[in-house]
């Protein structure tokens, strides 16, 4: 019976500590997740000024530029993954590998040759485990990223595309976690390269009024110019609203963390005091079956 309770008070202390340590990390998270919804937010007009801007380039003019013309030298993709750095957040990594090795499935059942780009140490570590080669990985920011990171990864990937002949890339896909509220977030996949149906023309009926547009000096430079900043810009708020999953799943993960350690700090508890009446139980009786044989 002794030997039980010393068990159980040692659970109990060493559950206490991981009850600490979850509970640190969910009011980290909390600390944080503020700070990234703000920076989504602040994101979005940059984002939606510069989506209308190429909208109104590639609906109203007849340019065949390269980004928004379908490749058929090259059967190679980019999918670049963006997973977090550290763990403690649930299943939010598992989620966005998952999507990403179901679009790889897909894309190779088409006949085409994948390669992958990665952000944050978790899918590193998932794929470098597997031995699967990796084209580009990039570290160290997934619950803060920077413009400078998201500069790189785009000009990454579209010197990939750029590249001539079988050795570029003819799409460019990007598995990332959208942020819908503390509670729901969710895994999406886009294609970036070639540009498909672009934000803010859909919905216009037929007899619908355009504006007349003019550009200067002509639509081709527009798009040569006004394309990599709206990749980078698009890059960059996939990471936002990344960071922002990443962290508010997090902070949901520890609280649950947190009351299950409390759970089994009470469950704990009870078997040591179970323990320590069946202790004290069975020296009261051998007291007394002592006393009884004495006085016989």
């Amino acid at each position: 019976m002794a030997g039980q309770q010393r068990v159980y008070k040692a659970r109990i202390r060493s559950t206490q500590s991981l009850k600490k340590m979850f509970r640190a990390q969910e009011l980290i998270a909390a600390s944080r997740i503020g700070r990234a919804r703000d920076r989504v937010s602040r994101a979005v007009p940059y984002s939606r000024a510069i989506t209308r801007a190429v909208s109104a380039v590639a609906t109203h003019t007849d340019v065949r530029h390269r980004y928004l013309v379908e490749r058929t030298d090259t059967r190679r993709v980019a999918v670049l993954l963006v997973a977090s750095d550290r763990g403690m957040a649930g299943a939010y990594s598992a989620s966005v590998i998952r999507e990403t090795e179901r679009l790889v499935e897909k894309l190779q059942a088409e006949g085409k040759e994948v390669e992958l780009y990665v952000a944050g140490r978790r899918a590193v570590s998932y794929y470098t485990f597997r031995r699967r080669q990796l084209a580009g990985v990039w570290t160290g920011q997934s619950d803060a990223p920077q413009v400078e990171t998201a500069d790189e990864i785009a000009a990454t990937l579209l010197d990939a595309f750029k590249r001539p002949g079988a050795e570029g890339v003819g799409e460019l896909h990007i598995v990332f976690t959208q942020f819908v509220n503390m509670v729901t977030q969710r895994p999406r996949v886009i294609r970036m390269l070639p540009l498909e149906i672009v934000d803010g023309v859909e919905g216009t009926s037929a007899h619908t009024a355009f504006p007349l547009y003019e550009f200067e000096p002509d639509p081709a430079t527009v798009l040569d110019d006004l394309l990599p900043r709206y990749v980078r810009s698009r890059i960059y708020a996939c990471l936002l609203q990344a960071a922002a999953s990443e962290l508010a799943a997090r902070q949901r993960a520890m609280h649950t963390a947190t009351d299950n350690a409390e759970d089994l700090i009470r469950t704990y508890t009870r078997l040591a005091n179970q323990a320590r009446q069946g202790e004290i139980t069975q020296e009261i009786s051998e007291i007394v079956s002592g006393a009884d044989a004495l006085a016989s």
